[in-house]
């Protein structure tokens, strides 16, 4: 993983966004069932949000189920929901209590009723709270997002809410999922895959990038600090040059001096 030169030290990233994969590898490796792998999952996650809630992430969202998870096996899908719906129960009350806000994107119709309501309730719960941003991406993809948004905002132009000439890039910001939040910031991707899988694909777009060979249900504390870490060895330019960057940098070094 290359480093940009002269990075901000101790810069934290506002929205961290993790892809979990290797479930299933890891527990292949171990002679047990792909499901096994799924359960041992959820300790990472609950680790993943006490640690980006106590290092001062203002927004976390994990890629729990995409789009194409709908290909698997019918039992595999089934113990996913389920596993999902079973942690989401037994968690919610601590979430709520340590102040999380629950959000979850994705196709929600395609869920099973029951599992809909209880996302719908659990967000309505955790609505006014003021700490961490949890976002849970369920039966979701990134191209369908930007399809979503894109049809939202032409039905607007269609009802004549909204003129042709003002749909750019921050009116599609305001009617893309994660509206309000700011864009990733930096992508954790377990497993050792080195590929984005059609996630967030609006909100990636000046993410940095970090792929660790740990698989998902092996991935701790440790290692999302080391993901950290290297988000603040980073530069992070956004088009600009490092001459530029020096120069916007310079004032704040000379007052800092007096």
């Amino acid at each position: 993983m290359s480093r940009g030169c002269g990075a901000s030290e101790g810069a934290l990233p506002a929205h961290v966004a993790i892809i979990m994969d290797g479930n299933g590898r890891w527990a292949r490796a171990r002679g047990l069932p792909r499901h096994a792998g799924h359960s041992a999952g959820v300790r990472p996650v609950r680790q993943c949000v006490e640690q980006a809630a106590r290092r001062g992430v203002k927004v976390l969202t994990l890629f729990a189920f995409s789009s194409e998870n709908w290909r698997r096996p019918r039992e595999e899908v089934s113990r996913l929901m389920s596993l999902f719906l079973e942690a989401l129960d037994r968690e919610l009350d601590e979430l709520h209590a340590n102040g999380v806000v629950l959000r979850f994107i994705g196709e929600r119709e395609r869920l099973a009723p029951a599992l809909q309501q209880r996302l719908a309730a659990a967000e309505m719960r955790t609505r006014a709270n003021t700490g961490l941003v949890l976002v849970v991406a369920a039966a979701y993809g990134g191209q369908w997002d930007m399809v979503q948004t894109a049809r939202t905002i032409a039905e607007r132009v269609a009802r004549g809410e909204l003129s042709p000439a003002a749909v750019d890039q921050v009116c599609f910001e305001h009617h893309r999922t994660l509206a309000g939040l700011p864009g990733v910031d930096l992508l954790i991707r377990t497993g050792g895959e080195q590929r984005i899988s059609n996630f967030l694909l609006w909100d990636l777009a000046y993410a940095e990038l970090y792929f660790t060979p740990r698989l998902w249900p092996a991935f701790s504390t440790e290692d999302f600090d080391a993901a950290l870490a290297e988000f603040a060895a980073r530069r992070r330019r956004f088009g600009r040059t490092d001459e530029q960057l020096q120069a916007d940098a310079l004032p704040v070094a000379t007052e800092a001096s007096r």
